[in-house]
């Protein structure tokens, strides 16, 4: 690859709320992964969370509670969540315009790639649901050292598909995301479909922020994309 190649601009997707519609079944898979263990709480709170891996959600939610956690039970965690994400996943759906978003890119020459919290085993899922194949560049939390706020899965995405991050763009629906991609040294795009707001998405580094992915389809050339007449 040549070094024009190298500074072309590129897309990094996070996934859950930016390219598929399925934090409300993250939240509701949280929730019943509390439950299980004795915990109970609010969904806001939960939902505050949603974009950070596993790990670091358990730590996060363990000080929201009056009671301390042993380990066996903060490690349980993220395996209760999993099983439970996946009873729900047949609810959920592509975001409207992500799959021809991403088309659209492809067809355009631009290099993109998947970068989640999430794990493979259902990460892989969505590849399904968004007529993507396989070999879709995909980089999951299984992969990296440490998941959002850090950096490791945006750099690992961006050196995936060859291109300097700092050329990149982060599209996400998260506070978590956007601080990520600001870690990174890559800009970011806020969506409004995790259901974070446009304000929060803004103050966290969101160059732009767009309802869904449709809406950013529909003004690729205010982020540099120039699509044919």
């Amino acid at each position: 690859m040549d070094a024009e190649a190298h500074r072309q601009t590129a897309f990094l997707f996070d996934l859950d709320g930016t390219l598929i519609d399925s934090v409300y079944q993250h939240v509701v898979a949280w929730r019943e992964a509390l439950e299980g263990v004795g915990i109970n709480l609010a969904v806001w709170k939960i939902h505050r969370r949603i974009g950070m891996s596993g790990g670091l959600f358990v730590n996060a939610l363990a000080r929201e509670l009056d009671t301390r956690l042993d380990q066996e039970t903060l490690s349980m965690l993220p395996g209760l969540h999993a099983d439970a994400y996946m009873r729900k996943f047949e609810s959920v759906r592509p975001l409207p315009g992500a799959s021809l978003l991403l088309t659209t890119l492809s067809e355009q020459g631009v290099p993109w790639a998947i970068a989640t919290s999430g794990a493979e085993r259902y990460a892989r899922l969505a590849l399904d649901l968004l007529g993507l194949p396989q070999e879709t560049p995909l980089i999951t939390r299984d992969q990296v050292r440490y998941a959002k706020p850090d950096p490791d899965l945006f750099l690992t995405a961006a050196s995936t598909i060859e291109v300097d991050v700092r050329d990149s763009i982060v599209v996400g629906d998260s506070v978590w995301d956007l601080l990520a991609a600001r870690r990174a040294r890559a800009l970011g795009i806020g969506v409004l479909s995790g259901g974070y707001g446009r304000e929060e998405l803004l103050y966290s580094g969101a160059f732009r922020v767009y309802e869904d992915p449709g809406d950013l389809l529909g003004h690729l050339d205010e982020v540099g994309v120039r699509r044919p007449l």
